[in-house]
C-alpha cells in the first residue's frame, strides 16, 4: 500500500470544494454531508486554501465567533501542501508528518484530482512505516 500512486488509491477522489465566501457553517455543513473532513477553498478555479475540522475549531468555534457569519477564507490554511498523483503514499505520508498536516490535495495541472487524509491511511502497516521512518533517522 505505502509503495503505490496516491492518484490510485481508493477513496482519494472524493474532493469537496467551496468558494471563498462560504460560511464556515455551510463549508461544515457539506463536509458533514459528503463525510470529508476537510474542503478546499477556491478562486477562480485555483486552490488557494484548505479549511479542516481544525481550522474551524481553532479559528471559529473556540474564539466564540458565528460560524454562519465567518467566511471559511478566514478560517482557510492559506496555500496549502499539495501532492501530485504519482506520488508514492508513503512518500506523503512522511511529507504530512514532517510538515504537521493531516490532510493533502493530490492536484494535476493545477486542478484538484483527488485527497489524502492521514485518518484514511491509518493502519497497522502504516504504524510500522512511522516507526521505521523513526529509527532510520535516528541513524542518520
Amino acid at each position: 500500500m505505502l509503495s503505490q500512486p496516491i492518484g490510485s488509491l481508493e477513496g482519494t477522489a472524493k474532493v469537496v470544494s467551496v468558494p471563498l465566501q462560504t460560511s464556515v457553517a455551510d463549508a461544515a455543513a457539506l463536509m458533514s454531508t459528503n463525510r470529508v473532513s476537510a474542503v478546499l477553498v477556491v478562486e477562480g478555479g485555483e486552490i488557494v486554501g484548505i479549511c479542516t475540522e481544525r481550522d474551524i475549531v481553532y479559528r471559529v468555534i473556540a474564539p466564540g465567533r458565528d460560524p454562519s457569519r465567518v467566511p471559511v477564507g478566514e478560517a482557510m490554511t492559506h496555500d496549502p501542501l499539495t501532492a501530485d498523483p504519482d506520488t508514492l503514499l508513503g512518500r506523503a505520508l512522511v511529507v504530512m508528518h514532517d510538515r504537521g498536516v493531516r490532510h493533502l490535495p493530490i492536484v494535476r495541472e493545477g486542478k484538484a484530482v483527488g485527497m489524502v487524509c492521514a485518518r484514511d491511511a491509518l493502519d497497522p502497516e502504516l504504524e510500522e512505516f512511522i516507526c521505521e521512518e523513526i529509527r532510520r533517522r535516528s541513524y542518520r
